[in-house]
């Protein structure tokens, strides 16, 4: 499943959350620290595993 970070704009905590595409798309995330619903999704590095060695 994609991790996704987040950085809250009240407080500036940034956290990240593990959901699938689905369920991101669905709902807003919360910061845990404050609990706003005012986030923003900041960009992250990624992994893909595949079959082929290189």
């Amino acid at each position: 499943m994609p991790n996704y970070t987040f950085e809250c704009k009240k407080c500036g905590e940034y956290f990240d959350v593990t959901e699938s595409i689905q369920d991101h798309d669905r709902h807003r995330d919360k910061c845990p620290k404050c609990g706003s619903k005012d986030v923003r999704q900041k960009f992250s590095t990624f992994f893909a595993k595949t079959s082929k060695k290189s």
